[in-house]
């Protein structure tokens, strides 16, 4: 059979963009499709536009700050629209650049949203994108599904349609004064601090004890307590019930007794793989119990020329894990394979203000596995000792007890990800404690903490 291309990728995110452009390096005559945003979630209602929020609210503490220094400065007044349009032109920029991107790479470019016909035929129809579109139908030798996820809302709490997503964040025409955000994973936390240093009140809900489950517990711990330094109201371990609409207002009743009267509540508790206009059956293409494509450990779904990358899988939700996860498909099915990621040393951030960031085993995770060595280091940061704004920095080793091979790394504190991103590959290349500590450190910064633990915080045994 003759097909219209070797390889169609559906979802022009980073991980398809990436698959895309790759493979066409090789040869490929491939063809990508995209129903909404060229450069995906990430580009247009993720991290960039979020991180460029999160610029925006840092100025307030530094603003503030500057007093110390001997700055004279009059109040903050921030202005919404001036973000926002900043914020938007980046972002249409980012736009035109992904789609140079593709045509410079020889990739046909197809707009609508697309479903299968079979195992080798997709349907594209009009979408948002382009609603004024042509339908088309078009066959590949290989298809790469990579449609990312959205925004989850549970239907067991009354009133939900009352609330906004994050994606919605990027759409308000005002920020709201008063907000809720019920979630303690990245997305509610970094819109907490978001909002909290654009100068609004923030009410931060969150069901467990302590936020960003999957985290080392000394982290979980000291994010618990920026929470509250940040000026957010934090309710922890309370669970929403309802909201309910009064006027302009949204009244969140959470169970204790708790009613909170808001200009807008952000519920960011998941998400969910985007496959509902797939038609996955008809490619006999197999998911599990929460929506996600399952794949093996070649990208491979149920249909072995059919491939799925990225948070369609629900595995490792993060935009350089997608664009690796293409990449290495790319160049496996046209070309050579020239890199191996290593994936269980992906580093991670959150960006809160002050960020976190990790790498490798958490403690948990360590001792489960074996006897290891902690050390822990909790200072107050130079800048802070001037100003006297409260905010500690805490670094945490994670170190293999027998072998002394350094088995993690976790810090929040100014920076945190831009240091983390250094000591990721220290962790990757399986350095050693020592290794760590002959290393001359960069004085005066908080990065030479990281040289100079040579202290025994504790021993943990194996827990497992």
């Amino acid at each position: 059979m003759a097909f219209d291309f070797d390889l169609l990728v559906i979802g022009a995110g980073s991980g398809g963009v990436r698959c895309a452009r790759i493979a066409a390096s090789h040869g490929a005559k491939v063809g990508i499709v995209e129903g909404r945003h060229w450069g995906g979630t990430c580009v247009n209602v993720g991290c960039v536009p979020k991180k460029i929020m999160l610029y925006a609210s840092e100025y307030s503490g530094m603003i503030e700050d500057s007093r110390a220094f001997g700055w004279d400065v009059s109040p903050p007044n921030h202005q919404w629209s001036v973000l926002t349009s900043a914020r938007n032109t980046e972002v249409e920029r980012l736009n035109g650049i992904y789609v140079s991107m593709l045509q410079k790479a020889g990739v046909a470019l197809f707009t609508g949203m697309a479903g299968f016909v079979d195992e080798h035929t997709v349907y594209i129809a009009p979408s948002e994108l382009d609603p004024n579109g042509k339908e088309q139908r078009i066959t590949a030798e290989r298809v790469v599904i990579a449609t990312g996820s959205k925004p989850h809302f549970p239907s067991t709490i009354p009133g939900i349609e009352h609330a906004i997503s994050s994606d919605d964040i990027f759409h308000l025409a005002e920020m709201p004064q008063k907000i809720c955000v019920i979630g303690s994973g990245y997305i509610g936390v970094e819109f907490s601090g978001i909002f909290a240093g654009l100068g609004a009140e923030v009410h931060h809900v969150y069901r467990q004890d302590l936020p960003l489950r999957g985290f080392d517990r000394d982290l979980r711990i000291a994010l618990h307590e920026a929470i509250l330094e940040r000026g957010i109201h934090r309710h922890s371990g309370v669970h929403p019930l309802r909201i309910v609409p009064k006027g302009n207002q949204r009244l969140v009743e959470l169970d204790e007794g708790i009613t909170l009267e808001v200009d807008s509540v952000l519920f960011a508790t998941g998400r969910q793989p985007n496959i509902q206009s797939l038609a996955l059956d008809k490619a006999g293409i197999k998911v599990d119990e929460n929506g996600s494509i399952v794949t093996n450990s070649l990208q491979e779904t149920s249909q072995p020329h059919i491939y799925a990358i990225g948070d369609v899988t629900n595995q490792l939700n993060l935009t350089p894990v997608a664009i690796a996860e293409g990449h290495m498909l790319a160049d496996r099915l046209f070309g050579k394979p020239h890199y191996d990621w290593s994936f269980p040393t992906t580093p991670k951030a959150v960006f809160f203000s002050p960020p976190i960031a990790s790498v490798g085993l958490s403690e948990e995770e360590a001792a489960a596995l074996g006897d290891v060595d902690i050390y822990v280091s909790r200072f107050t940061p130079m800048r802070r000792t001037i100003t006297k704004r409260s905010g500690k920095v805490v670094m945490k080793i994670v170190v293999d007890t027998p072998s002394q091979k350094v088995l993690g790394v976790h810090m929040m504190g100014e920076d945190a990800p831009e240091i983390l991103q250094g000591i990721a590959i220290a962790v990757t290349a399986g350095l050693y404690k020592h290794d760590f500590d002959r290393t001359i450190g960069i004085h005066p910064s908080m990065a030479e903490e990281l040289v100079t633990m040579r202290t025994l915080t504790r021993q943990v045994k194996k827990t497992g």
